[in-house]
């Protein structure tokens, strides 16, 4: 009997290769095709893995008259059309466990460093500029942290926060039963009166397009240190930067921008990415929170198991 065939788009971590022949699935592995080419390439194949190369729409799987699944090697689908695959039958899944881990560790750090000051004192001190004052932080300790979203991120971020002597709530409008220990199930009215940490791991699908807008942020009755590691696109940019130059926010810590094509920002992009990149209370990092060397493997695992899961369910053969 032939193995099953995927077809590799992206770049993956070499361990994807052994994993998959552990489990009898044949692959062509082709990082460098170009997203015009996917369409017909995609003939004959069972699968297909891809990271981020392109969007996956009904137009490119139109030709797949074989394809069973596609698997996301990473956390968020947002990339892929899901109601066109789930109108022929296709299979989808991300491989959030893989990089949950290194999702709540990194918003850990940058919480730290937001606010302990720790990226701000570090420029002035490579300057020469030694301020201890002016550089005075807050602990974590007895701070009330709201996690909106308690999916796979959500959840590792309440995890590693288990040991500073906070309180956690916790908002989630699709999964509320997913809450449970150590967060406290809260509505958002409730964590908005409550929080002075907020931190964002929702997805971005289109209700949760700019989530955080003026309404969610004249919502909060304290001044607020706000997180987002989720995807830009949930946060209105704008009313942020707003709320950071009035100080209803303390400072923000951001893994991710509404655009990260830093090159091709709009005028109103630019205004509010010069103001971010310039403020001493803002921690900006390159879209890298769920990105260790560890999770690069461990997405890997993720996907094998749930292709394995096909396998065993009989829907791939």
């Amino acid at each position: 009997m032939a193995k099953p065939r995927i077809l590799i788009i992206d770049e993956v971590h070499p361990s994807l290769f052994p994993m998959l022949e552990g489990i009898g699935i044949a692959y062509d592995y082709r990082p460098d095709i170009k997203p015009i080419e996917v369409c017909e390439a995609l003939v004959g194949f069972e699968g297909m893995i891809v990271r981020s190369k392109m969007r996956i729409t009904a137009d490119t799987i139109k030709m797949a008259d074989t394809l069973r699944f596609v698997g996301r090697a990473g956390a968020g689908l947002d990339n892929i059309d899901a109601e066109a695959l789930q109108e022929r039958g296709i299979a989808l899944f991300g491989a959030n466990e893989g990089n949950r881990q290194a999702v709540g560790e990194h918003a850990l750090g940058m919480l730290f460093s937001l606010m302990r000051n720790i990226s701000r004192g570090d420029r002035q001190v490579r300057d020469k500029v030694w301020l201890r004052e002016e550089n005075r932080g807050e602990e974590i300790s007895g701070k009330t942290v709201g996690i909106i979203g308690y999916g796979n991120m959500g959840q590792s971020f309440a995890r590693v926060l288990r040991g500073f002597g906070c309180r956690i709530l916790a908002y989630d409008r699709f999964a509320p039963e997913k809450i449970s220990a150590p967060a406290e199930a809260v509505s958002l009215e409730e964590l908005q009166a409550e929080a002075d940490i907020v931190s964002l791991h929702i997805p971005y699908i289109p209700e949760n397009r700019t989530f955080a807008d003026e309404a969610f942020f004249q919502g909060f009755q304290k001044q607020i240190w706000f997180m987002n590691t989720s995807r830009g696109e949930v946060v209105d940019q704008s009313a942020l930067v707003q709320h950071l130059q009035t100080g209803k926010l303390k400072g923000a810590a951001l893994d991710v921008l509404e655009n990260e094509k830093l090159h091709s920002l709009t005028e109103a992009q630019s205004r509010n990415f010069d103001y971010l990149k310039s403020a001493g209370h803002v921690v900006l990092t390159p879209h890298i929170a769920g990105w260790t060397h560890e999770s690069y493997v461990q997405i890997n695992e993720v996907l094998v198991q749930k292709i394995q899961a096909l396998q065993e369910a009989g829907k791939l053969s």
